[in-house]
């Protein structure tokens, strides 16, 4: 899952006004790291040294992050996923509690999107070099992208309860544009469970933030600019008990003769998206729905994109590539969590 929607959020620690005063309890900003996904994770919880050791902590993240990439991946071969994709069955399937729940998100939110969000792209996506079959860079004739687009559709997809069938053999479904923001969502479930009610979890730039620092101050993050050579901050915004997640197409793309593809394919066209909408960032309960929400509305562009946004009530951030730079609109919603 290592080209899963590469995100645009640093995550950084500002100081900001204090909501109480200082921390008196010993308990302190602990940082637990490793690597998951193809991408790395850091995550900060207040709490004491002996209350994460006793609690096993991060061995216990390390144990539910390896179980999401043995079901989801499908960069691992024998993964539960990939085995479905294997399949030439169109029979149901029993599948686990945790694929069943991200599989029903990502139909959910497919079909509020008018199937934005498609997560049986799979094929496209590895036409376009950028799957794990790790295909050459290079644009596809008509005549295979009319074939290609032909063994996707989520109308082939189904779920009933926990059982998963396809009514197209090869069907091949990626989760990637969702599984990183669900990996975010179980951890932060995972720290809530031993009683650790602050925190921060990002994983590859998907976040899920909930309380305080160990002094007494919001949680805080930077949106990045859009820029592929740089890193410079765009927006700071204090997300509260929130997820947050990014699209963007600035940094997981390649050229030939001056064009830019995207990484992110366009259900519609089957092909990468090509409009000015550089970024989306959707604050949300879920990191899982915010993720599948910010890559839906990256294929919709900012007019569409808005327009849901603000039916929907999301709170959304769109930046776009103009000729001076960059332009910034957000929903009503967003506004509320700016700094």
């Amino acid at each position: 899952m290592n080209r899963i929607n590469l995100a645009l959020l640093a995550t950084l620690v500002l100081m900001l006004s204090a909501c109480f005063p200082s921390n008196k309890s010993g308990k302190e900003e602990i940082l637990l790291q490793g690597r998951t996904m193809g991408t790395s994770y850091n995550i900060k919880v207040v709490a004491t040294k002996t209350q994460v050791e006793t609690l096993n902590l991060r061995q216990n993240i390390d144990a539910v992050l390896e179980q999401l990439n043995q079901e989801m991946s499908t960069y691992i071969s024998d993964s539960e996923l990939s085995r479905f994709n294997q399949s030439r069955s169109i029979g149901a399937i029993e599948i686990s509690p945790g694929l069943t729940r991200v599989i029903r998100e990502s139909l959910r939110i497919g079909q509020l999107t008018e199937g934005a969000l498609d997560v049986t792209l799979g094929p496209l996506v590895n036409l376009w070099g950028f799957g794990p079959e790790f295909r050459a860079e290079k644009v596809p004739n008509d005549d295979v992208l009319r074939k290609t687009k032909e063994l996707v559709g989520l109308q082939h997809l189904y779920l009933n309860g926990n059982q998963l069938s396809k009514s197209l053999p090869a069907l091949n479904v990626d989760l990637s544009t969702i599984a990183k923001g669900y990996g975010v969502d179980i951890v932060a479930e995972l720290i809530e469970k031993n009683g650790i009610t602050n925190y921060l979890v990002e994983i590859g730039g998907e976040l899920r933030l909930k309380g305080f620092k160990a002094t007494g101050e919001l949680w805080a993050i930077a949106i990045e600019k859009p820029m592929s050579n740089e890193r410079i901050v765009q927006q700071i915004i204090i997300p509260k008990d929130n997820a947050v997640a990014t699209s963007g197409d600035y940094r997981n793309y390649f050229e030939i003769d001056g064009i830019r593809f995207s990484h992110i394919i366009d259900p519609k066209t089957g092909k990468p998206i090509n409009h000015k909408l550089v970024s989306v960032t959707v604050i949300h309960p879920s990191s899982m729905t915010a993720d599948g929400l910010s890559t839906a509305l990256m294929v919709m562009g900012v007019e569409q994109g808005m327009n849901f946004a603000l039916d929907n009530n999301l709170a959304a951030l769109f930046i776009t590539k103009t000729a001076d730079g960059f332009d910034e609109q957000f929903t009503v919603k967003f506004k509320q969590y700016l700094k």
